[in-house]
């Protein structure tokens, strides 16, 4: 499904090119000329990596042209390759966000650079409030549509792209065949870094949303500009503000994310192997 073409978009593209760059370096580093899946892991995700498969090896951002460190608590600023049963998984433990202000090209960065990597899939993961309150601190919902409240495209130009289906249905039915019991929901991204007001949720809520966030859905366009099957997966890592009178606290997010690792572990290292 990949449409990412090296030779063709180097020459046209200058995000392409600093992607293909991204990737060169990661295959140096690796060791692996060719990787199939992509998973950026969000806040609290971290721990969740120990469980997708064999770490090849593991390098910082910051050794790799065009990236820069993490700036947020929880992302630890490391790419893995990590053999899942012969599926090669390009693991970033963090991600840009919009809300620190290097633009939305630094935040798709990784995508560009997982497609030029050879990825044909991506696994978008997050840490985020939900708007249910059957979704406990701790509960995994795939994504199935978004809204996306940054106010910006992370598109170039007069680039058109079908967002029918863009977190895929096929992928979803993979998920519920490892675990049948898991919720669906629409992610709403906010700019940012203040998280929502009452009055917001109400707004979210009134307009279909159940998950709100400061990530993944221009990463997700990338994504499908690209030719990439895309996975996301959200962990509610508290209620959205004014559902239950307490104010929210970004420790609370990761620590939520840190008891759930074990069992997003086992989620993606299931699903991931049954990608092809």
């Amino acid at each position: 499904m990949n449409t990412f073409n090296r030779s063709i978009n180097a020459q046209t593209d200058p995000l392409n090119e600093k992607a293909r760059q991204s990737a060169d370096a990661i295959e140096r580093l690796s060791g692996v000329p060719r990787h199939d899946v992509a998973v950026i892991l969000g806040s609290g995700w971290v721990p969740a990596a120990d469980l997708i498969g064999t770490t090849v090896s593991e390098f910082s951002v910051t050794d790799i042209p065009h990236f820069s460190a993490p700036s947020v608590d929880g992302h630890a600023g490391v790419i893995r390759s990590v053999d899942a049963d012969g599926i090669k998984v390009l693991v970033f433990l963090g991600r840009t966000h919009f809300y620190e202000g290097k633009g939305v090209d630094a935040v798709t960065h990784a995508v560009r650079t997982a497609a030029a990597a050879g990825c044909h899939s991506i696994v978008l993961t997050n840490g985020c409030g939900g708007l249910n309150p059957e979704w406990t601190p701790g509960t995994p919902v795939l994504i199935k549509d978004h809204i996306n409240f940054t106010g910006h495209s992370p598109l170039h130009g007069a680039h058109f792209v079908d967002l029918t289906d863009l977190y895929s249905s096929r992928l979803r039915k993979l998920c519920h065949e490892v675990e049948p019991n898991l919720a669906e929901g629409v992610y709403v991204q906010f700019p940012g870094p203040m998280y929502e007001t009452p009055a917001e949720i109400t707004m979210v809520r009134n307009m279909g949303g159940t998950l709100v966030g400061m990530s993944t859905t221009l990463e997700a366009i990338v994504a499908r500009s690209l030719g990439m099957e895309i996975l996301g997966l959200s962990l509610v890592t508290n209620a959205a503000a004014g559902m239950t009178g307490h104010p929210l606290n970004h420790e609370e997010v990761l620590q939520a994310g840190r008891d759930a690792a074990t069992k997003m572990g086992a989620l993606l290292n299931h699903v991931i192997r049954k990608f092809k």
